[in-house]
């Protein structure tokens, strides 16, 4: 995988992340660290996780201290167990420490995200069915946790408001009290006014997949629905465009979902509800 921690965007995360959590000093490490004190640290894992964020973690030692030697041992996308070492760091103790909490928040939530991530993918892996995250992220962090989520395995849905129509329930009320009740029109009007941008629309039952398949949008997302109409639904759409299903999905559903021949399944919980990864920094 490419490394995250290049892109700019990135780069101003960490600054800015810096900027709340050191301040004008880390007056605590100042006081009693001696500035000549020069060690080696180490990342910890403290359960089974799939790792996300290593890049990151290097960049912000980077960004507090550049004397500083960072080394991942472990790629990004790979499987990791208790005790097991993520990254080495030399140099300055005082860097070491100034960057320890910011470097393991991003660290933590993004090997969270991507071990949860791969639970999903796991239990539908016998039906070919995709992993989709969503926009419900931590605002201004959207980057690393969708990055994340393909640390685990899974696909990126949208990245935002710009790269895709999705035409959802509180758009289709209001295209219908505006005097259209087809969902076969909204899509036609979505390709008129964005040519060339992937369009989905929501449906909630039969009917409506009929409706909106007339126009052939690249996507339909079956709504809430339970598996049997899924079913129904897959055979309708007989592979006129991807069906996605969405509402609800657990890890105790997924595979009853994904078995119902839906090309994928999308998540929120993937990023607005994931654990953080239980890691530590120990001073070697």
């Amino acid at each position: 995988m490419s490394n995250i921690a290049d892109n700019p965007v990135v780069q101003d995360l960490i600054r800015r992340a810096l900027a709340e959590d050191v301040g004008a000093g880390d007056v605590t490490t100042l006081s009693v660290v001696p500035e000549t004190s020069i060690g080696r640290a180490i990342i910890l894992s403290r359960g089974n996780y799939v790792m996300s964020g290593g890049g990151v973690a290097q960049a912000v030692f980077a960004q507090v201290e550049p004397a500083l030697q960072c080394k991942c041992n472990v790629a990004d996308g790979a499987s990791v167990t208790p005790d097991q070492v993520l990254m080495t760091i030399v140099g300055p103790i005082r860097g070491i420490l100034t960057g320890e909490r910011t470097a393991l928040n991003f660290l933590q939530r993004m090997t969270g995200i991507a071990s949860r991530t791969r639970e999903f993918v796991d239990k539908v892996k016998p039906f070919g069915t995709r992993i989709l995250d969503t926009r419900k992220t931590t605002p201004t962090l959207r980057i690393l946790e969708k990055y994340a989520v393909t640390c685990g395995g899974g696909t990126n849905h949208r990245m935002g408001l710009f790269d895709m129509v999705l035409i959802k329930d509180n758009h289709r009320r209001l295209w219908q009290e505006a005097g259209i009740s087809n969902l076969q029109g909204a899509v036609e009007a979505a390709r008129v006014k964005f040519p060339g941008i992937p369009v989905e629309v929501e449906v909630e039952s039969e009917e409506e997949l009929r409706d909106a398949l007339r126009a052939s949008p690249e996507w339909i997302m079956l709504d809430n629905m339970v598996p049997e109409r899924m079913k129904t639904c897959v055979t309708i759409c007989a592979k006129r465009c991807k069906l996605e299903a969405s509402g609800g999905v657990s890890l105790a559903t997924v595979a009853a979902i994904a078995a119902t021949g839906v090309d994928a399944i999308s998540i929120g919980g993937l990023t607005h509800s994931s654990p953080a990864a239980d890691l530590s920094l120990e001073l070697d």
